[in-house]
């Protein structure tokens, strides 16, 4: 499942997943915030944090996360990703390089240090 997380600056867009990530949650919960930030803001910032009780992606939901990252590529200008999964942090850090923004792996522990990196 994925979550909007709130309380930071209005250019910031941020997820918490738990459980089970679904297509559903990327097409009726990340889309549209997203697509609804890049109508006000040229650049967005991203944190997604993946929780302890994080499980697994639906086959789907991969492909969908894919698709997202192609269809925003030049509007990502910061990328945070918050998690204690080694694959999912060797991941980011194996392909971050080819984002044109800055991306940044965090552990769980430092998610306040993340959301202070995200703003700046």
């Amino acid at each position: 499942m994925l979550c909007e997380i709130t309380n930071l600056p209005t250019n910031v867009i941020a997820f918490e997943a738990t459980g089970t990530v679904t297509a559903k949650d990327y097409e009726d919960i990340m889309i549209p915030i997203i697509e609804e930030k890049l109508k006000t803001y040229p650049k967005i910032k991203f944190l997604y944090y993946i929780d302890a009780e994080f499980e697994n992606y639906e086959l789907k939901a991969m492909f969908d996360d894919a698709k997202l990252g192609i269809k925003y590529f030049n509007a990502l200008e910061k990328i945070a990703v918050v998690s204690d999964l080694n694959w999912i942090k060797n991941g980011v850090q194996a392909f971050g390089f080819m984002m044109p923004g800055e991306v940044k792996v965090f552990d769980i522990a430092n998610l306040d240090n993340a959301k202070e990196w995200i703003q700046r």
